[in-house]
Order: C-alpha cells, then structure tokens, then sequence
C-alpha cells in the first residue's frame, strides 16, 4: 500500500527515512510557493512584459530570502543548478581567472566528490595541488592550511560540514589564517566552502566565516533536487562556466529556473529560522540512537568529531561486518540508511572521508551513516536501536 506522508511525498507505510544528508522530500510549504510558477506566472524573466515581470519578481525574491541567511548582498548569490555545479563554479571558475597569478589550490582529503574531481581536473590540466590531511576526528588543522599557502596559491576550498560523517570544520580561521599568509606574501587568495550539508544547522553568515564563495543545494534542505546557488563576494575573480545569454549578472548564462528557484528561496528561510529547534531535536535524537546501540554492540565506533559535528547525522562503524548487508536488513526492515555519500553509494571502495580519518580499509566498508531530519521521532530513534544490533548479530554469526 502507497500513502501520502505528511512531507509531501508517497512512501510505504511504515518507512522510516533516515537518510536526509542524501536527499530530503519537499516540505508542503515550498511546493505550494512553486506551484504558480509553472503555470501562471510562467513567464521568462528575461522578458518584458508583465508576465515576465512576475517571474522576475520570484526571483528576485528568492535572492533576496538567501542573501538574509548568507548576510550578504543580493547580487552576490547566483542561481545554479545543483551543488556540484556550484563547487565546480567556484574551483574552476576562479583557476582560469587567476591561471596568470598561480597555479597553486589547496583542499582537503574528506572534501565531497564534487570538489576533489574538479581539483584533480585542474591538476591533469597543470595546477599544483596540496591535499591538507585530517586527524582522526576528520578536523582540518587551520595552521596547516596556512603552512601550505605559497605566492601563487590562489584558491583554498574546505568544506563546512562533512556529507558522511558530520564533522564541522573551523572555516571562519582556516580562512583568516590563510589569508594572512596570503598577504605576507603579497598572493592574491580566494576562500571557498562547499557548505551543502550546513543549512539549517549552522549559522552561514559569510561575513563570519570570512569566505569569499560558498556552495548550496535545494534538495538537502526540504527544497526540489536540481537547484542550487553559489554565494560570490563581489570583486572575487571568477570566470563563467557557462556562456550565453548572460543571466545571473553575467556569472551562470542559461533562462532560469523559476519554480525552483523560488522553492530553494522558501526552503531556506524556512530552515535558518527553524535552525535552533531542529539542532536541539535532533541532537537528542541522534544521541539516543548513538547510546541505545552502542549498549548493545559495545565494539560500534562511532565515526566524526564528537564536539565539532552537526546534529543530524552519525556515521557507525561495525567490526566483522560489511555496510551493505546491514542497509540491506534495514530496508527489509522498512528503514532506509546509508553507507556514506549517496553520490558514491554504489562503490565497494571503502569511504575516502573514512580512511582520510585512518580507518583500515574492513572497518570503513563496515560504516552505516544515519541522518536525520526534521520530522524524525523517538518512535523511529528506537526502531533503528532495535533493527541494527538484531542485523549485526545475525550476520557476525554467519
């Protein structure tokens, strides 16, 4: 049997979704927001009439949502299509508009796909890159991103939350430490954080976090998959990836995508002023689930930073025990997890961010991540506590 949840989406009955740092439902709120916008207010924003008008406006007014949770200007958000796009904007963008200032990027070893790809890109294509490591907690040293600035770095690119395992990095002095360094040696340095995973969890204030770019995506904060935005501080120099009509001030050509866009707007809002409520819920939530198994299976390591992470998500590791037959009994048991990024869920290489962290390859496959979102419960808190020992168990004494 199919029901309608009260997130606005068709899911078995019984589904217990924990897997929210992957995906998230559109909340009711943000689908009734678009719902105009594909149809009456269709208009082409570029346009001149007053249909357009209103397709403008929406747009507009989304802009104008996430610059209040950025803390910064309206023209310095621009719309992109999902977070991948946005990182790569960012690293590739401001490469090839410093290619003649250096050549030099600095990231770390737990950054997501979408950021280590670009940069591995850039360096088949003859830049210098340094990997920054992690301590075993997955924290970035702020002093060794500083160490590692030379005269011709021009990008540092650390993300503000990890997508596996929660970690919360120190952005705000990675960036101040590296841009002093930066100007000790007369370098011209762009801050970058990929903080996807950090709506309504954290504070995004770009002017405390001293960035100059910062990537976000619709769909992990209750808004529609395939929209996204990239905060750009004014004066950063970064070249287009696209090319065309010139929208979004020149920065991401291409007609946008207005029912989207306005539904990322009202996400956001939504979950910045939701932000303290749903740390303290889901925190609660997260250590009960974190305390009930390791009652039961004393070896679980817990996966992250213990004092620096968001609240939402914990990442298990289970000796003896592979992740993929565990998810697998979860979702026999109508309960959906993950093993780590979605993007990469279908590999059997153990997690980068795990081993970056230094997990031995067989306890890294053995990771389960829980992520869980606004209207997770105690009720499904204590189904995961019961489902994931009885799983363990049986398949440790097989």
């Amino acid at each position: 049997m199919q029901v309608a949840s009260n997130e606005g989406v068709t899911m078995s009955d019984e589904l217990i979704y924990l897997d929210h740092a992957a995906t998230t439902p559109v909340r009711p709120e943000v689908m009734a927001a678009m719902l105009p916008f594909f149809a009456e207010k269709f208009g082409n924003p570029s346009s001149l009439y007053m249909l357009a008008q209103e397709a403008r406006d929406g747009v507009a007014e989304a802009r104008e949502r996430v610059a209040a949770v950025l803390n910064c200007r309206t023209s310095e958000v621009i719309f992109t299509g999902n977070g991948t796009e946005s990182n790569n904007m960012a690293i590739k963008g401001v490469a090839a508009a410093l290619r003649k200032r250096g050549r030099h990027v600095i990231t770390s070893a737990v950054e997501h796909h979408s950021v280590l790809h670009p940069v591995e890109q850039l360096e088949r294509d003859g830049c210098e890159v340094t990997i920054v490591p992690v301590d075993s907690g997955g924290r970035v040293d702020p002093q060794s991103v500083s160490d590692a600035v030379r005269k011709d770095t021009v990008l540092v690119s650390v993300m503000l939350a990890n997508n596996e395992v929660g970690t919360v990095q120190d952005v705000a002095e990675i960036a101040r430490l590296a841009r002093q360094r930066s100007e000790e040696l007369n370098g011209e340095l762009v801050i970058h954080t990929d903080a996807v995973q950090a709506v309504g969890k954290l504070s995004l204030d770009t002017k405390a976090l001293g960035v100059d770019l910062l990537s976000l995506t619709g769909h992990k904060f209750y808004a529609p998959k395939g929209v996204g935005a990239l905060f750009v501080k004014r004066g950063t120099p970064m070249e287009p990836l696209l090319s065309g009509g010139g929208q979004e001030r020149q920065r991401r050509s291409g007609t946008e995508n207005v029912p989207y866009i306005v539904g990322l707007g009202v996400g956001i809002e939504l979950a910045d002023a939701e932000r303290n409520e749903f740390v303290e819920r889901t925190g609660r939530l997260r250590d009960m689930i974190e305390a009930g198994i390791m009652e039961r299976l004393p070896d679980t390591k817990i996966n992250g930073d213990s004092g620096h992470r968001v609240s939402n998500i914990t990442n298990l590791s289970f000796p003896g025990v592979q992740g993929e037959p565990v998810l697998l009994g979860l979702d026999f048991k109508s309960v959906a997890a993950s093993s780590g990024s979605a993007c990469s869920s279908a590999s059997l290489e153990p997690s980068h961010v795990l081993t970056a962290m230094g997990l031995s390859p067989e306890l890294a496959v053995g990771s389960v991540r829980i992520s869980l979102g606004r209207l997770s419960t105690e009720h499904d808190a204590s189904s995961v506590i019961a489902a994931i020992p009885e799983i363990v168990e049986r398949l440790r004494s097989m």
